[in-house]
Parts: C-alpha cells; sequence; structure tokens
C-alpha cells in the first residue's frame, strides 16, 4: 500500500471541525447547566435536578468525544513525521489508528445525540393531552 503524506493531511480539516462542533456542544450545555444549577439553588426542584444529572452525563460523553477527536489528531500527525521520516510502515498503522480513534469520537457523538434526543423526548411530553 502505497500512502503519501497528503493522505493523513486529509483529515485535518474534518477533525478541525468536528472538533469545533464538540466545543460548541461542551459551551451550550455548560451554558444550561449554570442555569438550571442557578434556578435549583434559588428553589430546589426535583425535575431540574435530574435534568442537570442528566447533563452533567452528556457532558462526559462529550468530554470522551473530544478526547477520542484529540488523540486521533495526534496520531494522524506523527503518522505524517513517520511518513516524512520514510518509515511508511508504521505511518500507515498509525493513520489507521487514528481513522479509528476519528470513528470511536464519532460513536460516542451519536450517543450523546441520541441521549439529548431522549431528554427532549421526555420534555415535551409534558406537553401532550
Amino acid at each position: 500500500m502505497n500512502i503519501t503524506l497528503a493522505t493523513p493531511a486529509l483529515l485535518f480539516p474534518a477533525i478541525s471541525l468536528v472538533m469545533l462542533a464538540y466545543t460548541s456542544r461542551f459551551h451550550a450545555l455548560a451554558m444550561l447547566i449554570r442555569q438550571l444549577l442557578e434556578a435549583h439553588r434559588s428553589q430546589p426542584d426535583q425535575n431540574i435536578y435530574r435534568q442537570i444529572k442528566a447533563l452533567r452525563y452528556r457532558v462526559r460523553l462529550i468530554l470522551w468525544m473530544q478526547g477520542f477527536g484529540v488523540v486521533s489528531f495526534v496520531t494522524c500527525v506523527v503518522a505524517m513525521l513517520f511518513l516524512l521520516a520514510n518509515l511508511e510502515p508504521i505511518g500507515v498503522v498509525l493513520f489507521a489508528l487514528s481513522l479509528v480513534l476519528l470513528m470511536v469520537s464519532l460513536i460516542v457523538s451519536i450517543v450523546e445525540t441520541l441521549s439529548s434526543s431522549n431528554a427532549l423526548d421526555v420534555a415535551l411530553r409534558d406537553l401532550e393531552p
């Protein structure tokens, strides 16, 4: 298998955009948690507490998503270094590993999205007659 230095470089824009999306999700959840926490402190409510607990789970998932994304990025860069040093077999293995890590990050992202969707379904059930 012939792989050039440009092949792993193709992942850079994709990983960067994914990380930006993950950071945006994290920021939105952090703001929501702060608002709910303030509301809970001023008037303790079991529903708000359960929402915060669910959001905490989603934040953990986002941290895992980000972690796998960062490790994928680093592995991709190291793969490029090995390819640059003409150590193609190691570079190919590392590039494959970076792809697997990116896939894991995306799978965790699906789990987080499903968790978010389930939470919205529960919240919207209150509106149904």
